[in-house]
């Protein structure tokens, strides 16, 4: 047991204890250290003027992403390598992207630099140059006020990128990779100043921690749980960091009645799904990219968006159309709970005090289904939902077959629509019947008014979704018959 986190900052080793354990990554950076590119302006992974590259033992080597430091806590962040802007000269001068973005005049008052700077980086070290296209994706993290998007993507497009170095050969990872590997069998324990950190290196010695203190915030990604530290005044006494879990970080997938099945860990984070499920599914795809921005898929997983339990988080309504289950773990052992059954309340959790989710069993839709999910919200990306839906449904000879529908953003939990379903099944797949499982779905809800949307608005969202979705999917049902 130790009680000190061990990371790497910009290459030179770092040994945090004490209340330090429990600051956000840019307080210390900032305050601490004096590294005061990184800056903070949001504080809630919005603007990405905090990004920095984060870098983690994968399979034997160090593996970066961009983060938003801003919602990292030092907790989450032991046995890593973190790279700010300032670590990112190469032999002491500026590298491609910080020539190229003062050839290209890609910054005005210069406070969203940085960001951009690391967020380029970060693409860059993947090993190929990028298009705009790319470029643009790649940056939907990063607001500028002044300078303009013009000149930063052209920035992007006029990098030297036979003179780019990648992070790995600035730092040398052989030493670090050396000390990771020890420190990360062995558990880490900080108290201090009435808050308590767990770091455990095994699942049961985490639901052990759990069940002798119940009152303990889980945190993984950071994503949601940050933002109500930094803005809400959340100020967790016992935190426990599932950032050294082993076996929690793999998507596997198996065969099951003729269907796909992906075990996904409770470690893997939603770009990790992204990437692996792109071929699969186009419709989860899609929700997966419009989630966040990379620096927020990059630190949010699966299991944090479902445990999160918010009636307008973008994944569950897959899950519920999907008949999903959570595999939860506890000093007695695993379970399986279905998706369904997952949610017992606003923010309430089928889960005893000692469980915690380790895998979700997420199985996909066959090659005859029609699968459409809609997610809307005032802005296409790193937006939060006003009304979310998924619609799966099989249709043979004009017949509906099965139906499967999901709505999120219109109760205080994600609804599961069987009344629909039922409606729907043995029906001829046309307009009419499209629009009469709308009104039904409208009579079956009972939404509330807030700031992304009116009860009404709600409502109509809830009738017309069908209606979209036949003059979506017609089109498809008349070529295949």
């Amino acid at each position: 047991m130790r009680d000190y986190i061990f990371l790497y900052i910009n290459g030179r080793e770092h040994k945090v204890s004490g209340e330090q354990a429990f600051v956000p990554v840019t307080d210390y950076l900032r305050y601490e250290l004096g590294l005061c590119g990184t800056k903070v302006v949001c504080a809630e992974g919005d603007c990405g003027a905090c990004t920095v590259m984060i870098g983690r033992l994968e399979n034997g080597t160090m593996v970066y992403k961009p983060i938003n430091s801003c919602i990292q806590y030092l907790c989450q962040l032991d046995c890593s390598h973190l790279v700010t802007v300032e670590g990112l000269k190469q032999n002491g001068k500026l590298n491609p992207v910080q020539e190229a973005m003062v050839e290209c005049h890609g910054a005005q008052c210069g406070y969203c630099t940085p960001g951009f700077v690391v967020a380029m980086c970060s693409m860059f070290d993947e090993g190929k140059p990028l298009t705009a296209c790319q470029i643009k994706d790649g940056l939907t993290g990063n607001l500028c006020r002044c300078t303009g998007y013009e000149p930063i993507v052209a920035a992007g497009l006029a990098v030297d990128f036979a003179e780019w170095e990648p992070i790995s050969k600035l730092y040398p990872a052989e030493n670090m990779l050396k000390q990771f590997k020890e420190y990360l069998q062995k558990p880490l324990h900080i108290k201090s100043e009435g808050k308590e950190l767990f770091v455990p290196v095994t699942v049961n010695e985490a639901c052990k921690f759990k069940s002798e203190h119940p009152q303990t915030v889980l945190i993984t990604g950071g994503t949601d749980i940050a933002v109500n530290m930094n803005k809400r005044g959340l100020v967790p006494e016992v935190l426990l960091s599932t950032s050294n879990l082993p076996g929690l970080s793999a998507i596997d997938s198996r065969e099951e009645n003729g269907r796909t099945v992906l075990e996904v860990g409770g470690r893997v984070t939603l770009k990790q799904l992204e990437d692996y499920i792109s071929k699969l599914n186009e419709e989860m795809k899609y929700i997966l990219w419009v989630f966040g921005s990379p620096q927020i898929r990059h630190a949010g997983t699966l299991a944090g968006n479902i445990a999160n339990a918010s009636p307008i988080a973008d994944t569950p309504p897959f899950l519920f159309m999907m008949d999903a289950e959570i595999e939860v773990s506890g000093v007695n052992g695993s379970r399986k709970i279905k998706m369904t059954d997952f949610y017992t309340g606003y923010k309430k959790l089928a889960l005893q005090p000692d469980e915690m989710i380790t895998k979700i069993h997420m199985p996909l839709p066959l090659k005859d289904e029609i699968v459409r999910l809609y997610k809307v919200s005032r802005r296409q990306h790193l937006d939060i939902s006003a009304f979310t839906a998924a619609i799966r449904l099989k249709v043979d000879q004009g017949k509906i077959k099965t139906a499967a529908v999901a709505y999120g953003g219109v109760a205080a939990v994600i609804l599961r629509m069987t009344a629909v379903e039922e409606f729907l099944i043995g029906k001829e797949f046309s307009l009419e019947t499209c629009r009469e499982a709308g009104k039904l779905a409208r009579s079956e809800i009972s939404p509330l008014s807030d700031v992304r949307g009116s009860r009404d608005f709600r409502l109509a969202l809830a009738e017309n979704i069908f209606s979209k979705f036949y003059h979506e999917t017609a089109e498809r049902q008349l070529v295949c018959q």
